[in-house]
């Protein structure tokens, strides 16, 4: 349902590496690309990009402080670019998942405007899912 095309990469820091992987891996169909075990680094492919999970006691993780906080966040937001697909389609995969989202609006982007919609991952950082635009300046 959901096909990345777009992002360099996104460092997030997380206290449970299991529910990130299953929301990035699993839901938005990112395949881990690369492991650092040693230093505590799981590197998700995103379309051209990476999303690097860092658990908060890991060697990188611990060298970014203590771990996310909800009246603190360690993200604004991520924005990935993804291939269009109908806005009613889109928002029943979300909630078949139990995936809350905002409502579908025009917003501006890398590629200039186009519809968006915003969801949270398990650790509350914002996840803006945006529509590829077919005759973007790229």
């Amino acid at each position: 349902m959901i096909k990345v095309l777009a992002i360099d990469h996104v460092v997030l820091r997380t206290e449970n590496l299991e529910s990130m992987l299953h929301f990035y891996r699993d839901i938005l169909d990112c395949p881990v690309e690369r492991e650092l075990p040693d230093l505590g680094l799981v590197q998700l492919r995103a379309g051209t990009g990476l999303i690097d999970l860092v658990p908060v006691d890991s060697e990188l993780g611990r060298a970014g402080g203590g771990p996310p906080r909800s009246d603190g966040p360690n993200m604004d937001h991520v924005c990935l670019c993804i291939s269009k697909v109908e806005e009613s389609a889109l928002s029943q995969f979300l909630a078949d998942r139990g995936i809350e989202q905002s409502e579908f609006a025009e917003r501006y982007g890398a590629q200039g405007h186009g519809r968006s919609v915003y969801i949270k991952d398990p650790e509350g950082n914002v996840v803006e899912l945006k529509f590829e635009i077919e005759d973007s300046i790229n």
